[in-house]
């Protein structure tokens, strides 16, 4: 793969992290890792949602840039706190990776290329295009497929990983979630979002695994509560902004 252009542009990668002390140290090590290889204009910047484990402790010995937040916002506020620092501070891309190891470093590549390619404002690494890796659980499945149907239905849009959180943004859609992104479930929520300003959506086919420490907050049990809530989430996206969405595309 031709990796020459991807040394140009400056790129964050923001790492929300919240209890992944087990994780978070290999996290940004593997990241560094690829930064190195490729020559990359690479910052890495974690953001600790107030975890309750020892998570900060091992994040001041990293290699990397972090936000220590005082109070816990969930995935969506931890994000767009990263979001705002790339935005505020000029990065031209900005890559979203868990804390909890899942999106692996090597993969990095496969979401970048385009983007510098300019082939979209918005990629994501889907699970699903050549089925390969951790494929998540069967209930997880169900529900990622019901979440493709609603928002193609919204915006016409066929997302088949709308829950990926392995994604990167250029400068055109950092200004959008500089201003406003959905705060507990943003990346199913987002994908509404992104529609109606229409950006440029490209799913890419990524490699992933299962989390490498860490507790899911989404278990068999809340599965069901958890669809309710995103589907309410997405339409509450969907009518907040419909109306609004001239005013930033402009």
């Amino acid at each position: 793969m031709e990796t020459q252009a991807i040394t140009d542009p400056r790129i964050l990668i923001v790492v929300p992290c919240f209890n992944e002390e087990a994780a978070i140290a290999t996290v940004v090590r593997e990241i560094n890792q690829v930064k190195l290889q490729f020559n990359l204009r690479l910052d890495i910047l974690v953001v600790n949602d107030c975890s309750t484990d020892s998570s900060m402790a091992v994040i001041r010995g990293l290699n990397c840039l972090y936000l220590d937040l005082p109070v816990n916002l969930g995935i969506g506020g931890a994000m767009q706190a990263g979001y705002k620092y790339a935005y505020r501070n000029g990065y031209d891309i900005a890559v979203q990776m868990d804390g909890d190891g899942q999106h692996p470093a090597n993969e990095l590549i496969k979401i970048l290329q385009p983007m510098v390619e300019g082939q979209g404002d918005v990629i994501i690494g889907s699970r699903f295009l050549e089925k390969a890796g951790f494929q998540s659980t069967a209930l997880r499945r169900i529900g990622i497929n019901y979440f493709r149907r609603l928002n193609f239905m919204l915006i016409r849009r066929a997302i088949y990983d709308s829950t990926s959180g392995f994604r990167a943004f250029n400068r055109r859609t950092l200004k959008i979630v500089n201003t406003y992104y959905p705060d507990e479930y943003p990346e199913p929520e987002s994908i509404v979002q992104f529609g109606l300003y229409n950006l440029r959506i490209v799913e890419v086919p990524v490699t992933m695994r299962e989390r490498q420490g860490g507790v899911s907050s989404i278990n068999t049990g809340r599965a069901v509560y958890y669809m309710l809530k995103v589907t309410l989430g997405i339409l509450f996206v969907y009518i907040r902004l419909f109306n609004k969405r001239v005013n930033l595309t402009n």
